[in-house]
């Protein structure tokens, strides 16, 4: 029997954790500890906080901090989350791929978090991700029917003050900036993690990490990701305080890429990648920004690599306003090959970027492209966000093709000298109901452009998708 037919236990399990009350037991007060929100990665959570028993609020504080040791320096966390989700896309691909009429994914996880001391720590998180009703069967990140997320070490050492060193081995996630480059991958139905070795320095406002890992493979069944061994992936990435700008920060990395066949527009070959960037960044109101800049060079097959990245989003928050509405603009472009028949390569390489890099329906990826995005953010509750955007798309070579979210080529350059892909307007609902409970809701209709009509089926684009996630 595989794990698809289990899963009416992990439904049972997820409809019972909604049912159960998060307010605080009988006879406590409202002195307890705000409980923090939780994180992408459950890893950087931490619950030492709940060694005082008048911090504990929440129904699930009990297995949250769970004392090994009469110190309470030994302690165990346990945690998981549930996501049910609906797709539906009318006309996939622009009417390439055949019409389905919407399917469902499902994602959960439980992960452990064992604390042996204040300087070792294993953390372990499985996941299971499942598909059901699509046309076609699903795609490489909708499944992965049981498996080992993250299995990993840490040493710590403490350097005096509040800097600590901390040693890292094993299967976990890794995630930089606003997620352009390295990502969990948090869109799609399976998330990305890394085996390997990372290094972490943490003092003050500075963080700095190196790194050397390879991808786990996404197989679609019971505990078969091995390391994927055709890819590599090292380097090195400093978050740092930027004093000239008020509240602003910046990031500095350099990452290597290695990969034994790699597709694109020119053919497919052994690649081998180096980035340098940067990211001038401030998430405080008012004014919020985000700059970055990134330049790669390196070999493709015979031939030598030369690409580039520029990216921004810039917004402004009203918050003396009803609905504390927030104005923003994102602009980006990416380079794109520029002959086929030189064996040199231009086009740009994001990595492992988020999978709903410009939208959750994954129709274009961050190759060869140039977007211009405004939006507007309507804060309808505290805990209500309603965000209306208009993005559009074109090539930045006309020689080179389109690109999906997965990075494969779903449209040749060669049929069609347009620049002009179309744009997808998307209205976005994001309800955190309470601090588990979170519903989103997403609609956007792709107009397709030029290109899109001369280079093969140019149809309109529908796309609904939304999801209730429960974490604990």
């Amino acid at each position: 029997m595989t794990v698809r037919h289990h899963t009416s236990w992990f439904c049972a399990i997820t409809v019972l954790m909604m049912a159960f009350p998060m307010t605080p037991a009988s006879g406590e007060t409202g002195a307890a500890l705000q409980p923090p929100p939780y994180r992408l990665n459950r890893a950087d959570e931490d619950y030492r906080y709940l060694r005082d028993p008048a911090n504990r609020s929440d129904f699930w504080d009990p297995v949250k901090y769970v004392p090994l040791d009469g110190a309470g320096s030994w302690y165990l966390s346990l945690g998981g989350e549930a996501r049910e989700r609906y797709e539906y896309f009318n006309h996939p691909a622009w009417g390439q791929n055949p019409q389905d009429h919407g399917y469902l994914l499902q994602r959960y996880f439980i992960h452990g978090d064992l604390h042996m001391g204040e300087h070792v720590r294993f953390f372990s998180q499985l996941q299971s991700s499942l598909e059901d009703g699509r046309k076609g069967g699903p795609r490489p990140s909708d499944e992965d029917e049981l498996d080992l997320h993250q299995a990993f070490l840490d040493v710590k050492l403490d350097l005096g003050g509040d800097s600590t060193f901390t040693l890292r081995s094993g299967r976990q996630e890794l995630a930089y900036g606003t997620q352009r480059i390295i990502s969990v991958r948090e869109g799609p139905n399976v998330r990305q993690s890394f085996d390997g070795f990372r290094v972490i320095y943490r003092g003050g406002d500075i963080q700095i990490d190196g790194f050397a890992a390879k991808p786990a493979q996404t197989n679609r069944h019971v505990f078969d990701d091995g390391p994927d061994n055709a890819k590599a992936l090292w380097g090195v990435y400093s978050v740092l305080p930027l004093p000239l700008l008020p509240k602003g920060n910046i990031d500095l990395y350099y990452i290597g890429l290695f990969r034994r066949q790699a597709s694109f527009g020119q053919g497919t070959a052994r690649e081998t990648r180096h980035s340098v960037g940067t990211r001038i960044w401030r998430t405080t109101a008012p004014l919020d920004y985000n700059f970055e800049f990134l330049y790669q060079w390196g070999s493709f097959g015979k031939g030598d690599i030369s690409a580039w990245t520029a990216a921004s989003d810039t917004g402004y928050t009203f918050g003396a306003l009803p609905l504390r509405p927030r104005i923003g603009l994102r602009a980006d472009i990416a380079s794109g090959d520029e002959d086929p028949a030189n064996p040199d390569l231009q086009a740009f390489n994001p990595l492992f970027p988020k999978g709903a890099y410009f939208s959750e329906a994954g129709l274009i990826g961050p190759v060869n492209f140039i977007d211009l995005n405004p939006c507007v953010d309507l804060h309808l509750t505290d805990h209500t966000t309603l965000i209306f955007d208009w993005d559009f798309f074109w090539r930045e070579s006309t020689r080179d093709g389109l690109y999906n979210s997965a990075l494969a080529r779903v449209r040749s350059g060669r049929t069609s000298d347009a620049h002009y892909i179309g744009s997808m307007p998307q209205a976005q609902l994001f309800w955190d109901i309470d601090r588990h409970l979170s519903f989103t809701a997403i609609y956007g209709h792709f107009f397709a452009g030029r290109f899109l009509k001369e280079s093969g089926p140019g149809e309109d684009v529908d796309y609904v998708t939304t999801w209730l996630a429960y974490k604990f």
